[in-house]
């Protein structure tokens, strides 16, 4: 007998233009919108529609979020075709990155979904203790939003559930910004506990989440060089990087930023946690600032530059890379002979061997010699999806300097 002919879909279903499907059978999780045979009807559908998509001879390709307004029009969210997109579906892919997380950490703090990366396209949750901050960074989370928020009440009953949907890449997918308490009640005072030190964190009003959870590993790398050292910390943000230096036996920190609220709460956390002695508080630019300091003669055993990103968009990519090498030359020039420097880009759009190679021009226009000790970037609690090598946002170098 013939096998009976299968179901019709229940999904809309979705055609690649002939040749386009490669990438997709090589596990690329995304369909660009020009790969895609457009019809009237498809583009009339709901940005978050779960859809189902096949190769242009018919074989189907898997089961996606698309968004009919975005450049990147469809995201895998499972190679089943016909896969249930639901409230189980999310409990599972949020078991599953909470089980690597308790792998990886010992207590409740670190990015406990990333996106791609953890199979949850534009999620991204970080976990302060008992409180869940959540960005819902495509259409398709968004439209997902109420059974997220059954998965997480159900796998952590949470305290709070914050929004920080206010990231960029939400212009990107036609949403709008928003920063609310989505569940439960946030409590007055919320830390983050690392290296020793107890850093409060502003889930409404904080940079991203409020913690910058993708440096952790490399600021353990940096505070085990402090001991006895004295520190530079420019684009200290609220003093992660100086703060864990000063706990870890530096004899002195300065912390400098151009933000008076930032460098208010790094003041108020080396109070609260005892090293406000040995800690000095600098409002001032970064590069200006560390002219002044080479003109002064000023050097230091350990110097810290984590700045924002110099490439918001591709067309900044050129002025970054020029900037990153600018950056490299004067804090160079801040740094004791066999002191050590410790430079990052978080910019998306400048690939790790441009910042690398910006560094050593910077470097030997500094008329620097050293060392490289470690190229780094994000921790294991922001995991890459093998197909997407260019979302390792995070690059880092450490070196020791003649």
């Amino acid at each position: 007998m013939c096998a009976p002919p299968p179901a019709e879909s229940s999904r809309p279903t979705l055609r690649l233009l002939p040749g386009h499907d490669r990438r997709l059978r090589a596990g690329h999780p995304w369909v660009f919108s020009n790969e895609l045979a457009w019809s009237p009807p498809l583009r009339g559908l709901a940005p978050g529609t779960v859809v189902r998509i096949e190769a242009a001879s018919g074989r189907p390709e898997g089961t996606f979020f698309f968004n009919p307004h975005s450049l990147i029009a469809a995201r895998r969210l499972d190679r089943d075709p016909e896969a249930a997109i639901d409230r189980g579906f999310v409990a599972a892919r949020l078991e599953r990155a909470a089980a690597l997380r308790a792998r990886l950490f010992a207590a409740p703090y670190h990015r406990l979904c990333h996106a791609e990366g953890d199979g949850l396209p534009g999620l991204v949750i970080d976990r302060y203790g008992d409180v869940l901050v959540a960005s819902h960074n495509t259409a398709g989370m968004a439209a997902l939003e109420a059974e997220i928020l059954a998965a997480l009440a159900g796998l952590f009953a949470p305290a709070a559930v914050v929004a920080r949907d206010d990231s960029h890449a939400r212009a990107l997918e036609g949403l709008p910004e928003r920063v609310a308490v989505l569940a439960g009640i946030l409590p007055e005072r919320v830390v983050v506990e690392e290296g020793g030190v107890a850093f409060p964190v502003d889930p409404l009003g904080g940079q991203k989440t409020g913690w910058f959870y993708d440096q952790r590993f490399n600021r353990d790398r940096v505070a085990a060089l402090a001991a006895g050292a004295r520190v530079l910390d420019v684009y200290c943000h609220t003093g992660a990087f100086g703060l864990r230096c000063a706990a870890a036996g530096a004899a002195h920190v300065t912390l400098a930023d151009r933000s008076e609220p930032a460098l208010a709460l790094a003041a108020e956390t080396a109070r609260a946690n005892g090293l406000a002695g040995r800690v000095e508080i600098r409002r001032a630019e970064a590069f200006g600032l560390l002219e002044r300091l080479a003109g002064e003669g000023g050097r230091f055993d350990l110097v810290v530059c984590d700045p924002p990103a110099f490439a918001k968009s591709r067309k900044d990519h050129g002025p970054a890379l020029k900037g990153y090498e600018k950056l490299a030359r004067l804090a160079a020039a801040a740094v004791a002979p066999g002191g050590f420097l410790f430079l990052a880009s978080c910019s998306h759009h400048v690939a790790a061997a441009e910042f690398a190679a910006s560094v050593a021009r910077g470097l030997a226009r500094a008329g620097r010699e050293g060392r490289i000790l470690r190229l780094s970037g994000a921790g294991p609690d922001h995991p890459v999806h093998p197909h997407l090598p260019e979302s390792a946002y995070l690059k880092a170098v450490l070196l020791q300097l003649d």
